[in-house]
C-alpha cells in the first residue's frame, strides 16, 4: 500500500552570517552594565521607607551575531522610591537597581568604560496597575574578560491615581552596547511578575478632580527614527491627543496627534529622533498641560557607535534565509496483511528535513492529513485507520529544539508531526520521521489500497 506524499511550505526571511558572529565574538559583545544616575527628576518628596532586594529567574538573549546561546540566570534587584507615602495626583520617582545581573561578560576581552545604556520596566500592582519605564545613563566601569558586571541603576516616574497600597516589582530590562556596533541584550523575567521589592501607601489628597490619564511604552529605548508604541488610558473619549518626545522640561518636535477612542484609550506609534529626548508624554489640547496629560515615561535614544582611537569600523550584511522542507521520497509501501485476519499494515514515513534559516522569533509546525484508502470495487479503509508515531531530531547548534507530535491517528482532519516553539531567537535544521500503521479490518476485500498523506509546514 503506497500513500503518496505531497508537501507545502510557508517561507519567512531572516538574516545571519558566521563571519558576523566571529567578528562580534572578537569585539566581546554580550550583556551590559551601567552605574548610577537617573533621567527624569521629580519633585522633592519625603524619604522612602526601606525596600528589599529580591532575586528572580531571568532569561537573557545576547546579540545574535555574538554566536552564544541564551543565558538563564538569577537577577538580584531592588526598587526604591523618593516618596513612600504619596497623595493621589503626586508624582513618584522610581529607581530600579540591578544589584547582580543574570549574565557576565561572555568573552575573553575587556569591555571599555561608558559604552552601555540600560532601560527597563517596573511593574505596579495592588491599588494601581501598569508599568513604569526606567532608563539609566551611558556610564559604566570597564568590564574585565569573563568578568561579572557591576551594579547599575535606572530611573523613571509615575503619577499616583488611586489610594491604597501600591506594590513595585522589577520587570524586564535591556542593556544597549555602543561599541563598534549598536547591539542589545534583552533580559526578561522568566515567571512574571518578579517578587515585590517596594510597597508604598497612597492617600486621597482631598482636593479637586484627579488626573487619571496614563501612558505605557512598548519599549524604553530605540534608534533615532524608530517608532515606539505608546498606549494611553483614561483620556477624554474622542479628544485629540498628542504624543510627543520629552526633553526634561517640555515636548520636542517629535510628535503625532490623533483621536482617543470612545473608551478614552489609544495606541499611537510616533517616530522619535530628537537627541534631547529623555521621555515620552501625551496630552490633550494644543500644548503640554500636566492637568490633561500623562507622563513623562522614560525613553532613551540609542546610537553613536563611537570608534576608539586607532580602530576601524567594519560592516557586513546577512542575506535573508527561508523556512523550507524536503523529503527523501514521495511513496511508502506498507506491509501486506491477510484477508480474514487484517491487522497492522506498517511502514515508515520518508524522512523529512526542515531548515529554518529565518532567525526571527517564530517557530514552525509540520502537520499532516490523509485521505481515505481506496481499493478494488470501491472498497474503502477510512482515513482514521492510519496512525503514526512521530520522531524529531535537532541538528547540533540549532537555536530551536524540535518536539515530536503525539502518537495517534492522523485522519482527514490532520495531526501535528513535529514543531518548534516561538522564542526570542529561533532557527536550525531538523529531521522528522514517523512509524506508520494502517489498521486494516479482518475481512477487507483483497487488493491494493492507496491514500495520499499531505504534509504542510507553517
Amino acid at each position: 500500500m503506497r500513500p503518496a506524499i505531497r508537501r507545502s511550505a510557508s517561507r519567512r526571511s531572516f538574516r545571519r552570517s558566521g563571519h558576523a558572529r566571529r567578528w562580534a565574538a572578537a569585539l566581546g559583545v554580550g550583556a551590559l552594565v551601567v552605574t548610577g544616575g537617573g533621567l527624569l527628576a521629580g519633585p522633592a518628596q519625603a524619604a522612602a521607607t526601606a525596600s528589599v532586594a529580591v532575586d528572580f529567574p531571568t532569561h537573557c538573549i545576547p546579540p545574535a551575531i555574538a554566536g552564544i546561546p541564551p543565558i538563564d540566570g538569577t537577577t538580584s534587584a531592588e526598587i526604591t522610591v523618593d516618596n513612600a507615602a504619596p497623595k493621589v495626583g503626586e508624582t513618584v520617582t522610581v529607581t530600579y537597581t540591578v544589584v547582580t545581573a543574570a549574565a557576565s561578560n561572555p568573552v575573553e576581552l575587556a569591555l571599555p568604560a561608558d559604552i552601555m545604556t540600560p532601560t527597563g520596566t517596573v511593574t505596579l500592582g495592588g491599588a494601581q496597575s501598569g508599568s513604569v519605564t526606567v532608563a539609566g545613563p551611558k556610564k559604566n566601569d570597564p568590564v574585565p574578560p569573563k568578568g561579572a558586571f557591576p551594579s547599575f541603576s535606572m530611573t523613571g516616574t509615575f503619577t499616583v491615581t488611586a489610594p491604597g497600597e501600591i506594590t513595585l516589582s522589577p520587570g524586564d530590562y535591556n542593556i544597549h552596547t555602543s561599541y563598534i556596533m549598536e547591539l542589545d541584550t534583552p533580559c526578561t523575567v522568566t515567571d512574571p511578575p518578579a517578587p515585590v521589592s517596594q510597597r508604598i501607601i497612597a492617600t486621597q489628597d482631598g482636593g479637586g478632580e484627579v488626573n487619571k490619564r496614563t501612558i505605557s511604552l512598548g519599549t524604553a529605548s530605540g534608534k533615532p527614527g524608530d517608532r515606539v508604541t505608546v498606549t494611553g488610558a483614561e483620556f477624554t473619549p474622542g479628544a485629540a491627543v498628542t504624543v510627543a518626545g520629552w526633553n526634561g522640561s517640555g515636548p520636542t518636535a517629535d510628535r503625532i496627534t490623533a483621536e482617543a477612542a470612545g473608551d478614552g484609550t489609544f495606541t499611537f506609534r510616533p517616530a522619535i529622533s530628537d537627541p534631547a529626548t529623555v521621555g515620552i508624554v501625551a496630552f490633550e489640547g494644543a500644548s503640554w498641560d500636566p492637568a490633561k496629560g500623562a507622563g513623562p515615561q522614560a525613553y532613551t535614544l540609542t546610537g553613536g557607535g563611537e570608534i576608539p582611537d586607532n580602530s576601524q569600523r567594519l560592516t557586513s550584511s546577512v542575506r535573508a534565509g527561508t523556512l523550507t522542507m524536503s523529503q527523501a521520497g514521495d511513496a511508502v509501501a506498507l506491509s501486506a496483511v491477510d484477508f480474514g485476519q487484517g491487522g497492522a499494515s506498517s511502514g515508515a514515513l520518508n524522512t523529512v528535513t526542515v531548515k529554518d534559516f529565518r532567525g526571527g522569533p517564530a517557530g514552525w509546525s509540520l502537520t499532516g492529513k490523509v485521505t481515505d484508502f481506496t481499493g478494488p470495487g470501491g472498497a474503502v479503509i477510512g482515513a482514521s485507520a492510519l496512525g503514526w508515531k512521530p520522531a524529531c531530531a535537532t541538528r547540533s547548534g540549532s537555536p530551536s529544539t524540535c518536539a515530536a507530535g503525539s502518537e495517534g491517528s492522523v485522519g482527514s482532519a490532520g495531526a501535528t508531526l513535529a514543531s518548534t516553539p516561538d522564542g526570542a531567537f529561533t532557527g536550525g535544521e531538523f529531521t522528522v520521521d514517523a512509524g506508520l500503521t494502517l489498521d486494516v479490518p479482518a475481512f477487507t476485500a483483497p487488493g491494493a489500497y492507496a491514500g495520499v498523506l499531505t504534509l504542510t509546514l507553517t
